[in-house]
């Protein structure tokens, strides 16, 4: 359990008119030390705390390779590069694939645990003006993943985070995206993620409530803000 990843950046944003809405996910690279509290990095901030920051989702990191995929894809003229999906950490060699629910890091003086993929919203296809680009990431889950602060601390860029603990039953990120969005009544598939026990409490809120109703929740409003 000794996978050490070095980070090419850290990132912190304040709310700000950017890209035709109110956001915060035009960030900009931290050099030296920070703190990190409960709630995330000193200095950043969060539009919608609805659907954004908390206990649960103090940091998103998201993978530097697929900023490569979506330039090939859209052949736009914007550079694809990090932060530009608001991500807190960039690093190279940790994917949705191999990256699980749980899973704990040691980053410098804080630990920080993985809770949930990032949910893709329309807020992602207005800041590159993309139509349908949060849709296009929810569909082959390349949408990084949050996490909770177990322990707050002083952290930096310079420090790697460091794997210091895996579940019994781990699920990749990919795992969990593949049952939530793209097979989303599937009963083995929830009650496999219902068991992820350290998967935050509002994506297992959501599962209960499918498992419950049979139904699925409306996405329209996250993916294209519009009902």
């Amino acid at each position: 359990m000794s996978q050490q990843y070095r980070l090419s950046g850290v990132y912190v944003g304040q709310v700000a008119e950017r890209f035709g809405m109110k956001t915060a996910i035009d960030k900009s690279a931290v050099s030296g030390e920070i703190y990190l509290s409960e709630t995330g990095l000193a200095g950043d901030e969060c539009a919608e705390t609805k659907f954004h920051g908390g206990v649960e989702r103090a940091l998103h990191q998201y993978p530097a390779e697929h900023y490569q995929y979506w330039a090939k894809k859209y052949h736009s003229e914007h550079e694809w590069q990090a932060p530009g999906m608001g991500e807190n950490i960039s690093a190279s060699g940790m994917s949705e694939s191999d990256v699980c629910i749980g899973d704990r890091y040691q980053w410098g003086e804080a630990i920080i645990e993985v809770s949930q993929p990032r949910s893709p919203c329309m807020k992602l296809s207005q800041r590159w003006g993309v139509e349908n680009f949060s849709v296009d990431m929810q569909e082959i889950s390349r949408c990084g993943w949050l996490y909770r602060v177990i322990q707050p601390g002083v952290v930096s860029v310079e420090q790697p985070l460091v794997l210091i603990e895996r579940v019994e039953n781990p699920l990749s990120i990919l795992a969990v995206c593949e049952r939530y969005f793209g097979d989303p009544l599937n009963r083995s598939g929830l009650e496999q993620l219902i068991a992820q026990e350290r998967l935050s409490k509002s994506w297992r809120d959501k599962i209960l409530q499918r498992l419950a109703t049979g139904e699925v929740e409306n996405w329209n409003f996250r993916l294209l803000g519009h009902a």
